[in-house]
């Protein structure tokens, strides 16, 4: 009996270092940073700086903020109209009113800074010759197109973008919920590794099938997984909690109605858009189901294609062109 007993023992402890060793293939993407060299990250808060100029002496005070700040001021501040377009741009009631919002949420920014460190030091441990950029926040006066933008090494965060859903100058100027839920604290560094992925692969024509499209839209979240791996899914994909928890019940659902209806060679444009367009909701399944859910789908799709095959690093997964090869080797079928 004892003898029997040590047998069941071994075998038990073999069984659970097999299943410790066959976990999701996105936890070998939570990869130990430790030990890559970066300083904590700094956030320059032209934000700040810039509005506390004297408007009495504004080119005096821009001039003594030069130094610092050359990416925005590297230009003849005695020119008049460039003087006058920037004193109109402080003394803006609009300006003034996102400023007072971005002061009073983002006075402390050592989380995000520090969050951002770690997100980067990622970065650096799949690309190490990356050269980190110089992080700049400022007031864009509400381009909510692009939140926070790339430009010679300089890393561009329009903090007004991200003020919360309670903001009302993004209801009045008509904005939809739905976006305005991904317009938050917890949204900046996603975002920022977002433009980051986009910068070290540049998006090309996604493709004129469902399934190409899905794919590419997958890859790009894996790249999330890789670069801030203990961020909520949800917030890598921009959902809500409720929208999360209905696609993870659904997910099988809504793939096996793709698979029923033969929908991911279509090449149809509308039916393509219905899966892969924001929005607030799929209106092909339910309100509450979230849109872009052939993003979801293609997510999953790659993850289990990098889960598959162990000798993969993420740069051959984000490379890979045929997305045929991704989906076969996924062996992708989400259970009921």
């Amino acid at each position: 009996m004892i003898r029997n007993m040590r047998w069941f023992g071994i075998y038990l402890l073999l069984s659970l270092v097999m299943l410790s060793g066959c976990g999701h293939g996105r936890h070998r993407l939570d990869t130990d940073v430790s030990k890559t060299d970066l300083p904590v990250v700094k956030i320059h808060r032209y934000d700040v700086d810039l509005f506390r100029v004297n408007r009495a002496q504004l080119q005096q005070g821009l001039e003594s903020l030069k130094p610092a700040y050359r990416f925005f001021l590297g230009t003849d501040l005695g020119d008049s109209a460039k003087l006058n377009g920037m004193r109109v741009y402080l003394d803006s009631p609009r300006n003034l009113g996102f400023q007072a919002a971005v002061d009073s949420q983002y006075r402390q920014i050592t989380g995000i800074e520090k969050d951002l460190t770690l997100a980067l030091q990622h970065y650096l441990y799949y690309y190490p010759g990356f050269k980190i950029p110089r992080i700049y926040s400022y007031i864009s006066g509400g381009d909510y197109d692009f939140p926070v933008q790339f430009a010679d090494s300089v890393l561009l965060i329009g903090l007004d973008n991200y003020l919360g859903k309670g903001f009302k100058p993004y209801i009045s100027d008509g904005l939809p919920v739905y976006r305005i839920s991904r317009m938050t604290r917890a949204d900046v560094v996603p975002e920022c590794m977002k433009v980051l992925g986009r910068i070290t692969y540049p998006e090309q024509f996604p493709g004129n099938t469902l399934l190409e499209q899905m794919i590419e839209a997958g890859k790009r979240l894996l790249f999330l997984d890789a670069m801030i791996p203990a961020t909520e899914d949800r917030l890598k994909i921009g959902y809500s909690k409720e929208q999360y928890d209905w696609v993870v019940k659904n997910e099988a659902h809504v793939w096996a109605a793709i698979i029923s209806n033969r929908m991911l060679f279509t090449t149809d444009g509308k039916l393509i858009r219905s899966f892969m367009a924001d929005g607030p909701f799929t209106a092909e399944f339910s309100k509450d189901a979230p849109a872009r859910l052939g993003e979801w789908l293609g997510w999953q799709i790659v993850r289990k294609y990098f889960e598959n095959q162990p000798n993969l690093s993420l740069q051959d997964v984000m490379t890979e062109k045929d997305p045929q090869k991704i989906l076969n080797i996924s062996g992708y079928k989400p259970e009921k």
